[in-house]
């Protein structure tokens, strides 16, 4: 399988800088994106070997799950980090462009539409997402075996620490329902239900559909690609960065993340403790 990974990276220190991304200290970002693209070649990539003791051998590993990857780095301007980014250049490709920062997730989609019919996956991250799951393809895939094309699974984004009062918070809960009203009907469809490895899983229509990324099999971007709102920037769902990563998907398919009781069948890690250390303050611990 091949698979294609768009990442928007950005990084300018800022005296008023509330986001990770315009701290004066680099080192979080820079770690951030680091663990975003290592994680991506040590669970995705061919380059997976089994140590035989005995023979002194390193035999290939899980090359039923591995896959061949190219991953573009989106930035704008000199805006970004790589040149201090720890890690060999090959792993990795750069686009750099021009554009508001807010908006490079919109250029990831142009990345992605530029290479239409080459690739079975079609990804966008943001540079403080990380994976950890080997199956997180294969979850997909059976998703869309039982659902189809027109519904999309979207994982759950969640941080931890072990300092903190909870050790791990899932940080997209319900929006509003007014804010997705516009752009999709969550009655349709409300529910869907399936059983993996035995156990019975729920997924549900999502309130909030965000989750800083997508994962959209070649059919899929096709579809989307072929739309007439297809890379119109259109920025009318909260603000241009969530606008960006998930108004296109919202309109195009039925987006669907797993309940609050298997949340973890899905899931991405969103680096930092930003919402995390909202708990105890000003986001309460319910009683149940």
């Amino acid at each position: 399988m091949r698979i294609i990974f768009t990442v928007a990276h950005f990084f300018k220190p800022s005296n008023q800088g509330r986001h990770a991304s315009q701290w004066k200290d680099p080192q979080p970002r820079l770690q951030a994106l680091t663990k975003n693209i290592t994680a991506l070649h040590e669970l995705f990539g061919k380059s997976q070997r089994f140590i035989n003791i005995a023979q002194r051998l390193a035999f290939p590993a899980n090359q039923p799950q591995s896959h061949e990857l190219d991953i573009v780095i989106c930035t704008t301007k000199d805006n970004h980090l790589l040149n201090h980014l720890p890690l060999p250049s090959h792993l990795y490709k750069h686009h750099s462009t021009n554009v508001e920062p807010l908006l490079l997730g919109f250029e990831c989609q142009a990345v992605l539409q530029s290479y239409l019919g080459q690739y079975d996956y079609y990804c966008f991250l943001e540079d403080d997402l990380i994976i950890h799951d080997p199956w997180f393809f294969i979850k997909l895939n059976w998703f869309t075996q039982q659902a189809g094309d027109l519904n999309l699974l979207q994982p759950n984004r969640y941080e931890v620490s072990p300092n903190s009062l909870v050790h791990k918070a899932y940080i997209d809960g319900n929006l509003a329902s007014r804010v997705t009203t516009p752009f999709q009907n969550v009655q349709e469809q409300q529910e869907l239900k399936g059983t993996i490895l035995n156990t019975p899983i729920t997924f549900i229509r999502a309130l909030n559909p965000h989750s800083g990324c997508y994962f959209l099999n070649a059919n899929q971007m096709t579809l989307w690609a072929n739309k007439t709102y297809f890379l119109d920037r259109d920025i009318s769902f909260v603000g241009p960065l969530e606008s960006a990563a998930t108004l296109g998907i919202m309109k195009t398919f039925r987006i669907y993340k797993t309940s609050p009781e298997q949340a973890n069948f899905l899931e991405i890690q969103h680096f930092g403790t930003g919402f995390l250390g909202l708990i105890g303050g000003q986001v309460s611990l319910a009683e149940r």
